[in-house]
């Protein structure tokens, strides 16, 4: 097929206020919230189908569907030596909700300090005491929480663990062994300290962005949802975009167009987003001309500043107790399923990672710069979602703030080809201390006196790491992606060369087209991303519709 860029004929597919592109976190909030506007038309378009197959809305169905092209873009990093060669898979959703209707189902906002420092850096509207009544807005928190910091009213249901586990028991009482405290709330006054994870389950089922914002709203005259429709172009008249060019139906399908009176609104995520830019001639000048594509407008941040947490896991064999190894198989899975049914605690609705501990990497830092996870299951080795053969435990851990960054940039002029993804892991060694120092202590975790009742033995790295290089080198053979891309279209100030928005979101030097999802993200939060996303996009949807925003939240900070 020709470049996006070129000119070509497309079938004029209607007009509408807002054309948003990209119906993941961010953008199934937004298309719900310009929708409830009176006399405001929307158009959201989606390159994957809808989310009602059973293995995305069972929680248990992570594991099916994270890794399955139906429903996701297999992208996957470019290999460095800091992996040892590998390419590391970078999944990201292909279906209404995008990546939340395929994640781990964690709800984790991030640091007070976060976005406390997005704001410091020129982009007034986003410290923490603002941002934090947006999280509260889509938020409907279902079980204890102070409402200071948590919203009862929102579409997306949260919700804590209903289903316990010996071992959890006692990895908690490690962790407070080594001086971590217990945490009920870590999207509260503090994150640091060990608990359990609030996740997003609506009691059997995921609680994802398509169920809980576009579902409900589908019907409403003035919103399309238009599915496999894969946006490869944003049409430009001088410097304002005007619509879009999309394929319909599988890949060769027809071109079609779409025209926005108002606004192009951009929510296809850290890596689809400057990818998009990129395909319209908006970005970095000599690599947009390396590629044949004509320069619409200049902007050499799009697609810099990709940050993303490596993960590495740390696993023990267990004795003594049963563990999800052993419970998700044979007549220990039909077991669940009958539970499952009877609406009783099991785990086909609980999310793959069940504790969280946030800790420093070292005891001078004013705030903790790892998050750990754990659950009582483990991974075959080198494979994520093939249970181990035997009872295992694992911890797994990534640094918050990687100093490492990378960035998105086109393989071809080829719509359909997937961009070069480098995230350039581990290559800032500064980042080294701090992931050597999680392994050490994630180690530390599973074999402590609480757990020794159930600790047989660590399989990875198992004892041939012990130096810092050692543990290093383990990091590097097995490290995984987060999947909790951000950054490629920063917001800015005018006068910093490498910002792609303003504070409003708007691109820099073109009118009529703002990019809303995480890669707008000044640095990647100390959490997960999908929260953050959402909360971007309730934010832009006050901005965009001339909203005053919401008051900031009154609260002492830690």
């Amino acid at each position: 097929m020709p470049s996006p860029s070129s000119a070509s004929s497309a079938t004029p597919t209607g007009t509408f206020d807002y054309v948003i592109v990209g119906a993941g976190a961010a953008g199934s909030v937004l298309a719900n919230r310009l929708s409830a506007e009176p006399g405001v038309t929307v158009c959201l378009l989606e390159a994957g189908g809808d989310a009602r197959a059973p293995w995305l809305r069972l929680p248990a169905g992570f594991i099916k569907a994270i890794f399955n092209p139906a429903w996701t873009w297999q992208y996957g990093s470019e290999p460095t030596a800091n992996t040892l060669g590998r390419r590391v898979p970078i999944p990201q959703g292909r279906v209404l909700g995008g990546t939340s209707s395929i994640n781990g189902l964690i709800y984790n906002r991030g640091q007070h300090g976060d976005f406390d420092g997005w704001a410091a850096r020129g982009n007034p509207g986003w410290s923490y005491a603002e941002v934090l009544p947006y999280f509260m807005r889509s938020e409907r928190h279902v079980g204890r929480g102070d409402p200071a910091y948590h919203g009862r009213d929102g579409e997306l249901v949260t919700s804590s663990l209903d289903w316990r586990h010996p071992i959890c028991d006692a990895f908690m009482d490690a962790a407070v062994g080594l001086g971590l405290p217990r945490n009920g709330d870590y999207n509260g006054a503090t994150q640091a300290g060990v608990g359990y994870f609030q996740r997003t389950i609506d009691g059997r089922w995921r609680s994802g962005a398509a169920s809980a914002f576009l579902d409900p709203v589908a019907s409403r005259p003035n919103l399309e949802i238009r599915t496999r429709a894969q946006t490869v172009a944003i049409e430009l008249e001088g410097k304002r975009a005007t619509g879009v060019r999309y394929l319909q139906g599988e890949a060769g399908g027809p071109m079609k167009a779409v025209r926005a009176r108002r606004e192009v609104i951009v929510c296809a995520g850290a890596i689809n987003t400057p990818k998009l830019l990129q395909l319209s001639g908006i970005g970095p000048a000599e690599h947009l001309r390396a590629h044949g594509i004509t320069v619409a407008h200049a902007l050499e941040g799009v697609g810099a500043n990709l940050q993303d947490h490596y993960s590495v896991r740390v696993v023990a064999r267990v004795r003594n107790s049963r563990t999800v190894n052993e419970m998700a198989q044979g007549t220990g899975l039909v077991g669940q399923v009958a539970r499952w049914l009877a609406g009783r605690p099991n785990l086909l609705a609980v999310s793959p990672s069940l504790m969280h501990w946030f800790a420093k990497s070292r005891p001078d830092l004013a705030q903790p710069d790892l998050q750990g996870v754990f659950t009582p299951a483990s991974y075959k080795e080198g494979y994520v979602g093939r249970l181990d053969n035997f009872p295992g435990m694992t911890a797994g851990v990534w640094g918050h703030q990687p100093w490492s960054v990378g960035s998105v940039r086109l393989r071809s002029s080829q719509a359909l080809d997937e961009p070069l993804v480098q995230p350039n892991y581990l290559e800032d060694e500064r980042d080294h201390p701090v992931l050597v120092s999680g392994i050490r202590q994630a180690r530390a975790l599973l074999a402590s006196p609480a757990l020794a009742h159930f600790f047989e033995s660590e399989t990875m790295p198992g004892a041939q790491a012990q130096s810092d290089d050692e543990v290093l080198d383990f990091a590097r053979r097995y490290g995984v992606s987060a999947c909790h891309l951000a950054g490629t279209a920063r917001m800015g100030r005018a006068d910093d060369p490498m910002a792609v928005v303003d504070a409003t979101l708007k691109v820099h030097g073109l009118d009529g087209l703002r990019v809303v999802d995480a890669s707008v993200m000044p640095s990647v939060p100390s959490a997960n991303t999908c929260a953050g996303s959402m909360m971007v996009a309730e934010k832009a949807a006050d901005m965009i519709l001339g909203h005053a925003p919401l008051p900031a939240a009154g609260f002492v900070q830690p």
